[in-house]
């Protein structure tokens, strides 16, 4: 770390955010809602639905609005309590737009380009592909610090554009000869859940964006079409074995006794003390009973809030202003330091 970012002496804070597309499913709960619960306990936690983020890719107008309902909904229905935590939609903190500027003039092209997730979202059309999309990974950057977040929890997909959101922090502090005004967030990737992988293939991310809904257990599920999940999801001939290292070359098997694991608050090596030897037929009705008993409630909790949308709203207006409060002073700074012209 530089001696530009040691010098930060700012309060510890985390931020997250969740894009509105689509149904959030298990591996959003394991490893981003179930941690972010977690973290309100034990720091100062903002957690954003990033609809900005979100109209990179085409959106319906209607749909958007519903769907970052949804996500805030997911967010307390999980456990998040929008009195420890601040929960809000991005595009209602204007701050990040205007930090995210004031970053296009710092970033620099050669490091955009090298951001993987822009190449696999734009293909080799990349030509015909928005600025928004090239450019998102510098709006990130603005998300967290302009509320100078100390802390992202992030998957190891994401892990290179926080690694960007420092490069940027430290050129920005060293440019303006500002030794220590934002910080280089550290991520917080590890823990049980950090990475949940598809139903039906065991080398791929569980993603809501997967055309088959069988990839994926959804928080909407209910517990029927979880159990059936479960049945469905594909797995190899072979009993489950007394070690992991015997799970290497098993994807599957694997991703199943690590859900189970994560679910029970114990490691992989403790299911396989239990279940080894044992076939699917066996672990799998153990592991449907598990996914029903964690998820039914928040699915419950989620439904309830969903009926009541006008109560979603006013978690969401408390937390835009809340974050926005944070957020303002940081931009008069950041105006100061960059020379702007203002009044008196």
């Amino acid at each position: 770390m530089t001696d530009t970012a040691n010098s930060y002496t700012g309060p510890e804070r985390v931020f997250s955010g969740v894009q509105p597309t689509g149904n959030l499913h298990l591996g959003n709960y394991l490893g981003a809602l179930r941690k972010f619960v977690l973290l309100q306990d034990s720091h100062d936690c903002i957690f954003s639905v990033v609809d900005l983020h979100a109209i990179t890719m085409p959106q319906e107008p209607g749909a958007l609005k519903e769907n970052t309902r949804q996500i805030a909904a997911a967010f307390l229905a999980a456990g998040l309590d929008p009195d420890k935590a601040i929960i809000f939609a991005q595009s209602s903190s204007p701050a990040h737009m205007e930090l995210c500027w004031y970053f296009n003039c710092v970033a620099r092209m050669g490091w955009l380009e090298r951001m993987t997730q822009f190449k696999e979202k734009a293909g080799k059309d990349k030509e015909r592909a928005s600025v928004g999309l090239f450019d998102y990974p510098v709006l990130q950057a603005a998300d967290i610090l302009v509320y100078k977040a100390t802390h992202v929890p992030v998957g190891e997909d994401q892990k290179q554009h926080l690694e960007l959101s420092r490069d940027i922090a430290e050129k920005f502090n060293r440019e303006y000869d500002a030794p220590g005004f934002f910080p280089q967030p550290e991520p917080l990737i590890k823990g049980p859940g950090a990475r949940i992988m598809s139903l039906k293939d065991g080398t791929k991310k569980m993603s809501k964006s997967d055309p088959s809904d069988l990839s994926r257990i959804n928080l909407t599920d209910d517990a029927d079409t979880m159990a059936r999940k479960i049945k469905k999801a594909k797995t190899d001939p072979e009993p489950l074995p007394a070690s992991m290292n015997e799970l290497s070359d098993r994807p599957e098997a694997r991703n199943l006794v690590g859900i189970y694991a994560a679910l029970n608050g114990c490691e992989d090596q403790d299911v396989l003390n239990e279940y080894g030897g044992q076939g699917f037929g066996a672990f799998k009705p153990a592991l449907s009973e598990l996914v029903v008993e964690s998820l039914a409630p928040i699915t419950n909790r989620f439904n309830e809030w969903l009926a009541d949308p006008a109560a979603i709203d006013a978690v969401l207006e408390k937390g835009g202003e809340r974050a926005r409060a944070i957020a303002a002073p940081v931009i008069s700074d950041v105006r100061d330091i960059m020379g702007f012209w203002k009044k008196g």
